[in-house]
């Protein structure tokens, strides 16, 4: 078969006489039919045709129209010039192809493909098993064709525009765009649709009959779906439906609804109601919780308004909102609020409390503004609102006792003469005691190091070179109040509000080439606003300070110097053994600091009413900053710092080189001496602290250990006194306290995805990051799922038992405090948390969380959880057995954010 060559037809059309075959003629036929229609370039050997309207120049070799040659001879076949009339239909070309053959026929006016058919026309594309085109309706057909074995393949793909349609069959007409389509199948947003039959009636209206609208990935045989008679449906917009009835494992429930609206907005996320979900509780009554309503506020912020009331007239409300702009910053805000009431009002338990807690969280990008920054990471409110909070079991959070927040600003001026300032706000709150220490605000700034004697070289070399200014201010408004009085004014009236301005001067210079010298001489100037002044007030019989407002300053100066230095040695072993050698590094130093006396700023005040028994004060005393101080400190400071690396033989026999391997990170000693101790009121010799650390098991198992040395015995009341304890009778150094701790984590994933596992509400909250405590249960939110960022894992079964894959991971950790500060010699804790959790199955996860307190003899926090992902939908069951956290909750719901509010969620009540 021959290509043809490009022809044009127009209301006149002259043709040379051609070499043509039947299937030639047949196909000049059809152009001839259908009207003012232009033949580009066609390859017969793959099918592929191109159809336009649209009349264009005449190219290379053509005919021109209304021409007085005579008819073209081609080798036995000639024919005849001939003029028609014709009339455009399309308003586009028309473009098919297909693999097996394109079949064309004339009499029908039937084009049909077959085998990986394709059609495209305007916007719209159709890949079929079959294709059929009657170019004189202007109607296209298209379905499935059956393989060897019999089963159907090749199903119609039907797009227009970004809609895409999966039918068993479609007929399409290209002049007004309807079309009938069977099992049509789609996808809108999370919702995947099928229809028995649908009928297209413009681009932006579609009819539905005998539809499905489900969230399975298996729209053909789905876990459950919506079943619909009749649905109009406008695509990327809503789905109207009639009588509605929910279908789970093809069995009908009595779930119906008389009809039904589906938003499908193209956009990431729309306002909407969130349907509350029911409980009970002994204490409080029936209650619905977490109902409220979403607002899509724009795209880059939203609002979560959540409430829970129950019938004894206890209610929640909490406000979540989160906010992002890209390449600027981004974070999130919470609000909570509970009005809490016990019992009933004449019942001696009866009981009414409010308890609230604001959580923020914001983080800046640096790219946005390179010269500043402003993060913040606020967690305040009331101190009991973990442990009496409706609405969550957080026990993370619970048994963490501080509460803390921060939030920061800082920015870089850059010139000749760099600065910095920072402008911050700390919060730290015991949720015990009820205590509160908030610094509003707390002001930074600095000026960059000036170098004066540094030539326009630059070089900084020496000990006069090297010599350095610095200017630092820092400004603090202190508060320390409680939880009941927070932000209220009696908090206001204890404030304390002191600047700190310091000028350090110093120097680093090397000493015999070996050792690492530094000095500096630091001056300090201290601004108060309120003072105190203390005396005896004989109307209370006791001594009482009073506040005297007014500005007062003191000043001090200190000096210090160190030298240190580093030693390496390395024992090397045979080169058959596979411990090749162990490194060991040594960095001691000595400093010396020397306070003098300032005692200018101390002054007498009597202790009875008779005046004849004082003592001394400074009236700075109670400050922000440390007070001047009335005796000189003149000390020697010494630090010993280790670690030791040994090279070892590779297990990987390939590899030439040895292996590197930490045997300790650090082993810390240090000491002091005072040089101006009278033996009395203190002692020359400071215990000796010991502490260090390293990690085994490819750096799996975190071990860290400490103890304090005392060289001094002890008197009776367990008083220190100036005796070393080896004259006492005793050894060289007395053991006052000793701690160790050691975190295990092991998993069968890899270590970045043991990162990416972080139990992150819990760490928001002020708990771990890890589940030792347990997995939150935060609010509507059921928190994070086990199978969150996890693949399809397939069928729930295991085919090869013995050789399947079973996820796991576990975290261990173990505590132990001794304490012998007055010869008690005890064990003061000893603990061990674990928690493990392991793939049951597939489909099927556990987890325990759980621990012993060997010194109170008692099992720790529990918690056992399961999870199984049902596909479409998600179960969980979480139960803590015994305490004073002793609940259960059960959980089942669709995982699609659309139809979250198709839940069920059960929770006991605590013993809160």
């Amino acid at each position: 078969m021959t290509r043809q060559k490009t022809s044009h037809i127009s209301t006149k059309i002259a043709l040379k006489p051609l070499n043509t075959n039947l299937f030639n003629i047949v196909l000049l036929s059809i152009f001839l039919t259908i009207g003012s229609c232009k033949i580009y370039s066609q390859d017969i050997s793959k099918k592929t045709t191109v159809i336009s309207p649209k009349k264009q120049k005449e190219s290379p070799g053509s005919i021109p129209e209304n021409t007085n040659k005579s008819a073209a001879k081609k080798e036995n076949d000639t024919i005849k010039k001939d003029s028609i009339k014709v009339k455009v239909f399309l308003d586009g070309k028309v473009k098919y192809k297909s693999v097996d053959y394109a079949r064309i026929d004339q009499k029908k006016k039937l084009i049909t493909l077959y085998d990986k058919a394709e059609l495209y026309y305007q916007d719209i594309e159709l890949k079929s098993g079959i294709i059929v085109m009657d170019y004189e309706k202007n109607e296209v057909y298209a379905g499935r064709i059956k393989d060897s074995t019999g089963a159907y393949t090749q199903y119609p793909n039907f797009k227009q525009g970004a809609n895409v349609i999966e039918p068993d069959s479609i007929r399409f007409n290209l002049k007004t765009k309807k079309a009938l389509i069977w099992n049509s199948r789609t996808e809108q947003g999370e919702f995947k649709v099928k229809a028995s039959i649908t009928k297209k009636e413009n681009d932006s209206v579609y009819f539905l009959k005998g539809a499905r609208f489900t969230t399975s990935k298996d729209v053909d045989n789905p876990e459950y779906y919506i079943q619909t008679n009749k649905v109009k449906f406008i695509p990327g917009k809503k789905v109207v439906a009639g009588l509605s009835n929910m279908v789970i494992a093809n069995v009908p429930t009595p779930i119906a609804l008389p009809f039904a609206f589906f938003p499908m907005s193209k956009e990431t996320s729309v306002s909407g109601l969130l349907l509350p979900t029911y409980n009970d509780s002994n204490t409080r009554g029936f209650s619905l919780q977490n109902g409220g309503y979403y607002f899509a506020l724009s795209d880059n912020y939203d609002l979560t308004v959540l409430g829970d009331y129950y019938t004894n007239g206890s209610y929640a409300m909490r406000f979540e909102s989160s906010y992002a702009k890209r390449y600027k910053y981004r974070g999130n805000f919470n609000v909570r609020f509970e009005n809490l009431i016990n019992s009933e009002r004449g019942y001696p338990d009866y009981l009414k409390q409010k308890i609230y807690n604001i959580q923020w969280s914001h983080s800046k990008d640096s790219k946005g503004s390179p010269n500043s920054s402003f993060s913040a990471s606020v967690n305040m409110g009331s101190s009991k609102y973990y442990k009496q909070s409706i609405n969550q079991a957080n026990v993370g959070s619970n048994l963490n006792n501080t509460l803390s927040s921060s939030v920061s600003y800082s920015k870089t001026f850059n010139g000749t003469v760099g600065s910095r300032l920072a402008l911050s706000a700390t919060h730290s709150q015991n949720t015990q005691t009820s205590e509160i220490n908030m610094t509003l605000p707390d002001l930074q700034y600095s000026i960059d190091r000036l170098y004066p004697f540094v030539g326009k070289d630059g070089v900084k070399k020496g000990f006069f070179k090297n010599i350095n200014l610095q200017y630092n201010l820092s400004g603090r408004n202190n508060f320390v109040t409680t939880d009941s009085l927070f932000f209220k004014p009696e908090m206001f009236n204890d404030a304390k509000l002191g600047v700190q301005h310091s000028i350090p001067l110093s120097t680093n210079f090397k000493l015999f080439k070996y050792f690492s010298a530094s000095t500096s001489l630091n001056y300090n100037e201290v601004w108060y606003i309120k003072t105190i002044q203390r005396g005896y007030d004989t109307d209370q019989s006791k001594v009482v300070d009073q506040t005297i407002n007014g500005f007062d300053a003191f000043r001090t100066y200190n000096f210090s110097s160190s030298l240190g230095t580093t030693i390496y040695g390395t024992f090397n072993f045979n080169p058959d053994k596979k411990i090749k050698s162990i490194r060991h590094v040594m960095r001691p130093s000595v400093s010396y600091g020397y306070t003098p006396s300032f005692e200018k700023y101390y002054d007498t005040y009597a202790t009875d009413a008779s005046g004849k028994m004082t003592d001394t004060y400074t009236r700075f005393e109670g400050g922000i900053f440390s007070p001047p101080q009335k005796t000189n400190s003149n000390m020697l400071t010494f630090d010993l710092s280790n670690t030791f690396e040994a090279k070892v033989t590779d297990k990987d026999s390939t590899k030439v080189e040895a292996k590197k391997v930490m045997l300790l990170n650090n082993l810390n000693i240090s000491t002091s001496y005072n040089l101006d101790a009278d033996g009395v009121t203190s002692l020359a010799w400071a215990p000796v602290r010991v502490s260090g650390g390293t990690q085994l098991f490819n750096d799996k198992m975190n071990v860290n250990f400490g103890t304090t040395l005392d060289p001094y015995a002890i008197d009776n009341s367990g008083k220190p006194i100036n005796v070393f304890n080896i004259n006492n009778g005793g050894s060289l150094f007395r053991m006052t306290s000793a701690n160790m701790t050691l975190n295990y984590s092991i998993s069968s994933k890899d270590m970045e995805a043991q990162k990416k596992d972080k139990n992150k509400q819990s760490q928001r909250n002020g708990g771990r990051d890890d589940d030792l405590f347990g997995r939150n249960t935060i609010d509507a939110t059921r928190g994070k799922s086990q199978f969150d960022e996890e693949e399809d894992t397939g069928e729930d079964k295991i085919s090869e038992f013995f050789a399947s894959k079973l996820p796991w991971d576990m975290t261990f950790a173990y505590s132990l405090t001794y304490g012998n500060n007055n010869r008690e010699s005890k064990i003061t804790g000893n603990s061990i948390m674990i928690s493990a959790n392991a793939d049951l199955t597939p489909k099927w996860k556990a987890g325990v969380s759980t621990g012993y307190d060997f010194v109170q003899n008692g099992v720790t926090y529990t918690q056992l959880r399961f999870e199984r992902d049902l596909l479409s939908w998600r179960m969980d069951f979480n139960w803590q057995p015994f305490g004073n956290q002793a609940n259960w909750s059960f959980f089942i719901g669709i995982k699609s954010g659309v139809l979250s509010d198709i839940k069920y969620d059960k929770r006991s009540a605590s013993n809160r």
